[in-house]
């Protein structure tokens, strides 16, 4: 049929119109709509129609999503429209109220690269009404006439069985269904008020022959009955599951109100469960036995007492327990070693000692779990590396944190009797993981307390001693739990601040102060990746220069540890990230081009994180009397500070300034008396100390101080003081001192020596007895630095003081 009508078509006509490529709509002829414009091409193309003849051409994109479209990015027939209204809206958009006329296939695009789109379309608006042709007999006429209206009928009837599902959708076209109608017109009203996707009605648009129209549209309304006839029986399937749920319900309830007038209860149906919990249990014989004791107590119980309520919560956390589960550790060396470098840079006592720790037991095939305590500024890796150790191990991983606790039913649980009584937290941990040899980390053990409800700590010492915990005994559970196989790992700031019996039982590891140059490493390989994805960045958008990391670390932070370092990161990365979106085009939604590329160096640092922060202590430029430099150790790494010493007339009083603790008044108390007994060899008079006041401070007052390593520091510059000889400002100083004028060892001296040299400082001393120590630093901190051990005072004088020829 599409054969013989094609032959009576009347020669098609080229028109050149504005055109404007749709996202997910298609436009039918005598469809009245409004939608909205905010691509320029689109913009102005409406603008060209409304100073024509107020004609458009309307197609549809292929792909909503592409930007731009061609010829090959449309379909090929679209609606010519004619625009009736536009109204400008905030951002640049625009809504356009249109109305269709027919249909036209698109020839070409005009000018796709100028301003807006110029299409070229062959008018086919003849094929609406085949019958009204001058050309069709009268024998071909009726035979069109019969086929429209067997069409229209089918039409009709397949649409009331759609509308039976969607009211509303028959209701809008109640009236066309009654009265004689159009073929052509009434396809295109019945998919124009379908609720079908823009591609179907495209599908409609396209057909350009009313045969073709008619099986696109009657395949449509066939695809659309089956789906709802599916969604009609899947909601009455979903409706009575539901009613018979309540049903269930109001039954069960019923149920319960008979057997509480009778006296029975649902204690027998819940012993039962727990029986059959216990049958497929993993535990030893003594466990199971005991927990069948308490199954049998259960059921002897009165359903509405509140004993049963506690003995249930019992129950269910026995059956819960891991007692004899464990997962399978890894026994590939070498993947172990790959994991924890790609976490973590440094650390490489630790990383030792986990990789010792798995050939023993790749080799034994068994052997008791270390216990670990990583001792450590803050921020310097000690929580993540033990999240990266139960990766390389294949262990659960469980983190407890101790800090502030100081109830010991937190470790040991509470006793049944107690009302909300629950088990502690290693068993809580047990349960959590699921095994009974997970990693377990026990967080800040070294801020644990102690109040009238127990020691904390002491709590701790039968969890991590080794010979002890393979019964361990919680309060709640009364039941030995075997921890031997626990991978425990303590972390702490100072090792000095937990209880002496608790540390002896764990292995302590030093995870000291990052060097800069660490710290850059870290920043680069793991840092600064973390936070370009946290903040949705990537690298061709972001990048932050050596020199930039350099001056970040160097006058943004000081800290042991890289938390700040890795704050100020994820500042410059919000920085560009905003930076990004304000250089794109369109309200930051990100364009072909429209790619920002972030720099920041060290010349331009400042824009995004402001003046420096910090400026390093720097050593004095010249020789001075009563001023030494010393070193001390801080929880955020290692300080230079200046001791200075003022000689006064007087009466011999002692003044002591800069928020000095106990042990550094009594160093200065301790340098005062060792001067004094050496006062004849070095000629110092002997109404000195009684004739003169001597003041000892040191600066940054407000800032308290304390510790056992200033001792040389405030005799060498009491020493400068009372002689008048000058201290040479290049060298620093660390170490304890004895009446008898012995140099004590010290700790932090890795810490010290950074500060050292950070300052400029060229002369280090620090005590013999450090010596081990110093072997075990690197090159790379010890570079530059001159270090003398000494003995005595009489040895730090010699390097100390300045000579009279220098």
């Amino acid at each position: 049929m599409m054969e013989e009508k094609q032959d009576f078509l009347p020669k098609e006509n080229l028109l050149t119109v504005p055109a404007v490529a749709l996202r997910g709509l298609a436009v039918l002829p005598e469809m009245v709509i409004h939608f909205d414009l905010s691509r320029s091409k689109s913009i102005q193309a409406v603008e060209q129609a409304t100073l024509g003849d107020q004609r458009i051409f309307l197609v549809a994109q292929k792909d909503p999503e592409e930007e731009d479209p061609g010829r090959d990015g449309v379909y090929d027939v679209g609606c010519l429209a004619e625009i009736r209204q536009v109204t400008r809206l905030p951002e640049n958009v625009i809504r356009v109220l249109v109305e269709g006329k027919y249909r036209a296939r698109l020839e070409e695009f005009d000018g796709e690269e100028s301003a807006y789109l110029l299409a070229r379309i062959a008018e086919e608006k003849s094929y609406l009404h085949l019958k009204d042709s001058r050309h069709l007999t009268e024998e071909t006429s009726m035979g069109a006439d019969i086929e429209e209206e067997a069409m229209i009928r089918n039409l009709k009837e397949l649409f009331r069985e759609y509308a039976s599902f969607y009211p509303r959708v028959g209701k809008s076209l109640q009236r066309r269904m009654e009265g004689p109608v159009c073929l052509g017109t009434f396809m295109d009203e019945v998919i124009e008020n379908m609720p079908v996707g823009y591609e179907q009605k495209q599908a409609v648009l396209g057909a350009l022959d009313l045969d073709e129209r008619y099986q696109v549209l009657a395949k449509i309304l066939y695809e659309e009955i089956e789906v709802a006839k599916v969604r009609a029986k899947l909601t009455e399937e979903v409706k009575a599951r539901m009613e018979k749920n309540q049903k269930d319900y109001m039954l069960r309830e019923q149920m319960n109100y008979i057997r509480e007038e009778l006296g029975e209860n649902t204690v027998t149906s819940d012993a039962d469960q727990f029986s059959q919990e216990l049958e497929r249990l993993k535990a030893g014989k003594e466990v199971k036995e005991k927990i069948r004791r308490e199954i049998a107590r259960f059921r002897s119980l009165g359903q509405g007492s509140a004993e049963a309520s506690v003995e249930r919560g019992y129950l269910e956390t026995l059956l819960e327990m891991p007692w004899d589960k464990a997962s399978r550790d890894n026994t590939d060396i070498r993947r172990a070693e790959e994991i924890l470098e790609r976490d973590h840079y440094g650390l490489k006592q630790v990383k030792e000692r986990i990789l010792e720790f798995l050939a023993v037991r790749s080799l034994t095939k068994q052997g008791d779990s270390p216990i670990i305590c990583l001792v450590g500024p803050p921020g310097t890796g000690k929580t993540s590396i033990a999240r990266s150790v139960a990766e390389a191990l294949n262990k659960k991983y469980v983190r407890i944190c101790l800090g502030g606790v100081r109830d010991e039913a937190e470790i040991r649980g509470h006793r049944r009797t107690y009302v909300g009584a629950m088990p502690g937290r290693i068993v809580a941990g047990l349960k959590q993981a699921g095994v009974k040899n997970p990693l377990m980390l026990l967080d800040e053990i070294d801020k644990v307390g102690s109040d009238y409800k127990g020691d904390t700590s002491s709590a701790l010492l039968e969890v991590l001693d080794s010979e002890q915990n393979s019964h361990f005994r919680d309060h709640y559970v009364e039941i030995p739990v075997d921890l031997s196989e626990v991978f425990f790992i303590a972390t702490a700031n100072s090792a000095s601040d937990i209880p002496r019996p608790l540390l002896d039982r764990m292995e302590v590891i030093e995870v000291t102060s990052y060097t800069a140059n660490e710290k850059f490493h870290i920043a680069r390989e793991h840092l600064i990746g973390k936070q370009l994805k946290k903040n949705g960045l990537d690298e061709k958008m972001l990048h932050i220069s050596d020199g930039a990391l350099r001056e970040i670390i160097l006058s943004y932070t000081a800290e042991a540890g890289v938390r700040e370092l890795e704050r100020k990161i994820g500042e410059i990365c919000r920085k560009a990230a905003r930076q990004i979106l304000e250089c794109r085009p369109e309200g930051g939604k990100k364009t072909a081009g429209s790619s920002v590329r972030v720099n920041v160096t060290g010349r331009n640092l400042e824009k995004y994180l402001g003046k420096p922060r910090y400026t390093r202590d720097k050593a004095n430029e010249k020789d001075d009397v009563g001023i030494v430099r010393g070193l001390a150790w801080t929880s955020v790494g290692g300080v230079t500070m200046q001791v200075e010493v003022n000689m006064l007339p007087g009466k011999g009083d002692i003044k002591l300034t800069g928020q000095l603790g106990d042990v550094m008044k009594e160093s200065a108390m301790t340098g005062i008396s060792y001067v004094r007994s050496i006062a004849d060899s070095y000629d110092i008079p002997e109404d000195t100390f009684t004739e003169h006041d001597f003041h000892f401070h040191i600066p940054e007052g407000a800032v308290p101080k304390d510790g056992p390593s200033a001792g040389i520091t405030m005799a060498t510059a009491l020493l400068s003081a009372v002689t008048g000889k000058s201290v040479k400002a290049s060298v620093a100083m660390t170490g304890e001192i004895t009446l008898r004028g012995r140099v004590l060892p010290i700790g932090g001296l890795k810490e010290k020596l950074l500060a050292a040299k950070t300052a400029g400082i060229k002369t280090v001393l620090v005590p013999a007895d450090n010596k081990r120590d110093l072997d075990e630093i690197s090159q790379e901190i010890k570079g530059g630095l001159t270090i003398h051990t000494v003995r005595t005072m009489e040895e730090v004088v010699k390097y100390a003081f300045a000579r009279a020829d220098e």
